[in-house]
């Protein structure tokens, strides 16, 4: 659910960036290697798409660090050069894939998407529960059989709440999973998004406030 882009050309970074936004994913870009160190120090990352020619850190450098401390992280390597060679190379490095570029984009999403099932604990493509039923391949929520009309973050808390089953999740684990770094903890936009989801999903309501410890469906 969250992406490192760690890209130094800032056209291409923003234009991936954009894509897996609208795929659902909560995005994060930066331009160096020594940033993706500083970020991936902060955040807990499912995925870092690294362009292997950062610079100031390289990114071969910054898939090693990230191998010696046995994060979690799953990292998808890009590079201009596609001979067979490099590509076993950066597999070697600790990459969890490689593509070179240029990339079909649908491919590169299809891609995150397969690196962060193998990053977090396994959760079947359909989850259920209280009526509420997420498809979260094609990225579609029913309850009881009516389909909801969910923007990306809905579906996005959603789909955490779910995967819960029914022990709370608070609003830092939320902010946390489903939003960037850019978002502000104090503007509210947990409990805003919360709100609209209640309103969605409708009546009965099902989204509880668990006091001192979140929210649960």
């Amino acid at each position: 659910m969250r992406v490192l882009v760690a890209e130094d050309e800032e056209v291409l970074a923003e234009l991936v960036a954009t894509g897996l936004r609208r795929a659902g994913f909560a995005v994060d870009t930066v331009y160096s290697g020594d940033a993706a160190l500083a970020y991936l120090g902060l955040h807990d990352y499912d995925v870092v798409v690294l362009d292997r020619d950062l610079p100031r850190v390289h990114g071969d450098d910054v898939a090693r660090r990230l191998v010696a401390e046995s994060s979690r992280t799953r990292i998808l390597m890009l590079t201009a050069s596609t001979s067979m060679e490099d590509r076993v190379e950066g597999l070697d490095l600790g990459a969890d894939d490689y593509m070179g570029k240029p990339f079909d984009f649908p491919e590169l999403v299809s891609r995150v998407r397969a690196l962060r099932r193998r990053s977090a604990r396994p959760v079947p493509p359909q989850l259920e529960r209280l009526g509420v039923r997420l498809d979260s391949v094609r990225r579609l929520a029913w309850r009881d059989g009516v389909e909801l009309d969910l923007s990306p973050k809905e579906f996005s808390v959603l789909q955490i709440l779910l995967e819960a089953d029914g022990a709370p999740v608070s609003a830092e684990e939320l902010l946390e999973r489903a939003w960037d770094a850019h978002a502000d903890p104090f503007t509210g936009a947990v409990r805003v998004c919360l709100s609209k989801l209640r309103a969605k999903l409708g009546e009965p309501a099902l989204i509880r406030t668990v006091q001192g410890a979140g929210y649960a469906l």
